[in-house]
C-alpha cells in the first residue's frame, strides 16, 4: 500500500507499509531543474523523512525523462539581478539543502532514469547508493554558462576524489553511465527495464537491518570521512560500546543465539 504526501508542489512523497519512502522530483516539464521552491521543499522533505520513525529507506527518484537538469536557468537569471547579499543567501540555501540530504539519518538510494547535469550530480553525490540506467548521460555543465560547480563541489570532490573530479569538473564534458561508474559517481548501472528491480534489491537489504544501527553506521561513516586523525580510535570504541548497550544491539545478539529473526525484520 502506498500513501501520498500532498503538501509539496515540486515533489511527491510516497510511503509503503515496509517503511520505504519514495521522494520524487516532480518538475518533469522543466527537466526537474532546481529552483527556489524545489530547494526549499527538498529541505522540508528531508526533515520530515528524518523525523518519521516509520521510514527506514528513502528512494530519490524523478518524474519524466530527466533526473535533474541542474539549476533552473530562470532562477539563475533572477539571482543575477539581485545584490550580492541576496545571491549569497540563495546559494547558501542550495548548499544547506545538499547538506540536509547528505546528513539524512536514513539511507538514500538514487534511482536515475534519465540525464543528470550540474546540481543534479550534486544530488547524486549526497546519496548513499546511486543506481542508474545504463543509457543515462551526465555532465558538470556549469562552465559552459560561465559558472562553476561551487555549492555541489564539496560533495562531488569527496565522492569522486580529486583526481577523478578534475577529469570532469571543468570541461563540461558529457559522459556516459559507464564513465560515471568508473568515476565513482554511480554505484551500479542496469538496463532501464531493470532499474526498478535493482533499486528494490538495494532497499530490501536495509529492511533486514536494525534501523537505529543503520542510522548510527551512516553517522559514523560521515564522521570518519570528515574527521581523520588519532581521535578516531577513542570515538569508534565509544560508539561500539554504546551500541552494545542499546535495545537493538541486545535484541540482535539474542536473536542470533536463539536462531530467530530480530524484531525489526518484517516478513
Amino acid at each position: 500500500m502506498q500513501t501520498d504526501n500532498p503538501q509539496f508542489d515540486t515533489l511527491q512523497v510516497r510511503h509503503d507499509s515496509r517503511g520505504v519512502a519514495t521522494l520524487t522530483l516532480a518538475r518533469a516539464d522543466k527537466h526537474n531543474a532546481l529552483n527556489a521552491q524545489m530547494i526549499s521543499e527538498l529541505r522540508h522533505a528531508a526533515r520530515l523523512l528524518g523525523d518519521d520513525e516509520s521510514v527506514r529507506v528513502v528512494v530519490l527518484a524523478a518524474a519524466g525523462r530527466s533526473f535533474c537538469a541542474g539549476g533552473d536557468l530562470g532562477w539563475m537569471r533572477e539571482q543575477a539581478r539581485h545584490d550580492r547579499t541576496t545571491k549569497i543567501a540563495a546559494s547558501t540555501e542550495l548548499a544547506r539543502m545538499l547538506q540536509d540530504v547528505d546528513s539524512l539519518s536514513k539511507p538514500v538510494i538514487a534511482k536515475v532514469q534519465g540525464p543528470a547535469y550540474g546540481g543534479g550530480l550534486g544530488m547524486l553525490s549526497v546519496c548513499d547508493i546511486v543506481v542508474a540506467a545504463d543509457s543515462t548521460k551526465f555532465g558538470f555543465t556549469e562552465t559552459r554558462l560561465g559558472l562553476i560547480p561551487a555549492t555541489i563541489g564539496p560533495y562531488v570532490v569527496r565522492r569522486l576524489g580529486e583526481g577523478c573530479a578534475r577529469r570532469v569538473f571543468m570541461n563540461a564534458r558529457i559522459f556516459s553511465a559507464h564513465d560515471a561508474l568508473d568515476l565513482g559517481l554511480v554505484s551500479q548501472i542496469v538496463p532501464a527495464t531493470e532499474l526498478d528491480s535493482a533499486v528494490e534489491r538495494e532497499a530490501v537489504q536495509f529492511l533486514a537491518c536494525a534501523p537505529g544501527a543503520v542510522a548510527e553506521a551512516k553517522a559514523l561513516c560521515l564522521y570518519l570521512a570528515r574527521n581523520p586523525g588519532a581521535q578516531q580510535l577513542a570515538y569508534t570504541a565509544e560508539r561500539l560500546a554504546e551500541r552494545w548497550e542499546t535495545e537493538e544491539g541486545q535484541e540482535g545478539i539474542a536473536a542470533f543465539f536463539t536462531q530467530r529473526k530480530p524484531r525489526w525484520v518484517k516478513d
